[in-house]
C-alpha cells in the first residue's frame, strides 16, 4: 500500500469517526429539545429538522465506511497475492537454503566431533522437515475465499493458476472501487436489498483478488441492469443513531483487520517497497541466491 492509499485510508477511518461522534453531539441537544414540545430545536438550523440533520451524517460516515473498507480490502488482496507469490517464487530458494545450512553443519560436526557442532547439526537438520502443527496443514488449502487455487487445482487436476502480479492494474482497481461505491451492502435499507449486495460483493471480490478485468466489465454491466435500489425511507432519530453506532462499530473492526494484516510478516514486507512490491520480490530472490552460493562454497571447503 504506497503512502497515498494509506492516507486515504486513514482519513476515510478518521472521517467515520469524527461523523459518529462530532456530528451526532451537535443534533443530539437539538433532537432533545425538539422532543420535548414536538419542534425541531434551537440548533436544528432554520426550519431544517434536527433528524434531517442526522440524516446527512449517517449518509458521510456511510460514504467514508465504504472508502476505508475499498482500502483495506484492497490491502488484503495484495497481502494475499503476495504471500502466494512469495511461498511459489521463492519457496524453493528457502527449501535449498536450509538444506545447505543442514549439510554444512552436519560437515563441520563431522570434521570436528565436537558435542556442541553435533547438536547445531541435529537442529539444523530437524528444522530442514518440521513437522506441520494442524493450523500450518491447512495453511495452503484454505484463504479468506475458501479453498485455496494451489488446493482447487489439485483436487480437479487443472494447472494452477497463480496471481500474475501482487497488485491488480489501475483499470481493475478503477472498476473495483466503482463497483465497491455503487453495490456497497451497507448503502442498503431493507434485508433482502442487502442479501442481493452482500452476494453481488462477494463476486466483485473474487474478480478483483484476480485482477480480471473483463469479469469486472461483466459484473458493472450486470449491476447497471439489475434491479434499482428501493427508495430509502426518512429513517426517525433513534433509527438513525444506532446506524451511526453500528458504522462506528465497523469501523472499529475494519481497523483490527487492517492492524493485523500492516503487523503481519508479509504486511510488513509489502510496506517496505509500497511502490513496487513485484520488484521486491525479485530483489528477496537476488540475495537468495546469494546466500545460496555462499553456501554451497562454504561446503564445498568443508568436504574438500
Amino acid at each position: 500500500m504506497d503512502q497515498g492509499r494509506e492516507q486515504d485510508r486513514d482519513g476515510a477511518e478518521n472521517a467515520v469517526g469524527g461523523a459518529a461522534d462530532g456530528v451526532a453531539d451537535g443534533v443530539a441537544d437539538g433532537v432533545a429539545d425538539g422532543a420535548a414540545d414536538g419542534q425541531p430545536g434551537p440548533d436544528a438550523g432554520g426550519d431544517e429538522r434536527p433528524e434531517a440533520r442526522l440524516e446527512r451524517a449517517v449518509r458521510v460516515a456511510e460514504q467514508a465506511l465504504i472508502e476505508f473498507e475499498i482500502a483495506v480490502e484492497t490491502f488484503r488482496v495484495e497481502v494475499e497475492n503476495f504471500s502466494r507469490l512469495h511461498h511459489q517464487k521463492l519457496g524453493p530458494m528457502y527449501a535449498r537454503l536450509d538444506e545447505l545450512e543442514a549439510l554444512v553443519a552436519e560437515a563441520r560436526a563431522a570434521r570436528t566431533g565436537d558435542p556442541e557442532d553435533l547438536r547445531r547439526a541435529q537442529e539444523a537438520r530437524a528444522a530442514v522437515m518440521p513437522m506441520p502443527g494442524v493450523e500450518e496443514l491447512f495453511h495452503d488449502w484454505i484463504d479468506t475465499d475458501g479453498l485455496s487455487p494451489e488446493a482447487a487445482a489439485m483436487l480437479t487436476e487443472r494447472p494452477v493458476q497463480p496471481p500474475k502480479r501482487v497488485r491488480p492494474g489501475e483499470e481493475a482497481r478503477r472498476l473495483y472501487r466503482e463497483l465497491a461505491r455503487k453495490a456497497h451492502p451497507d448503502l442498503a435499507r431493507e434485508e433482502g436489498e442487502r442479501k442481493r449486495r452482500e452476494e453481488f460483493i462477494t463476486r466483485v471480490n473474487a474478480a478483483y483478488a484476480r485482477g480480471d478485468e473483463g469479469l469486472l466489465r461483466e459484473l458493472s454491466a450486470e449491476w447497471e441492469a439489475g434491479p434499482a435500489p428501493a427508495e430509502e425511507r426518512l429513517s426517525e432519530s433513534e433509527e438513525l443513531y444506532a446506524r451511526l453506532e453500528w458504522l462506528a462499530e465497523r469501523k472499529d473492526m475494519l481497523s483490527a483487520v487492517a492492524r493485523e494484516l500492516e503487523e503481519s510478516a508479509i504486511g510488513a514486507m509489502l510496506r517496505m517497497a509500497p511502490d513496487d512490491p513485484d520488484r521486491l520480490l525479485e530483489e528477496i530472490a537476488e540475495q537468495l541466491l546469494a546466500q545460496v552460493s555462499e553456501r554451497e562454497n562454504e561446503l564445498s571447503g568443508l568436504v574438500q
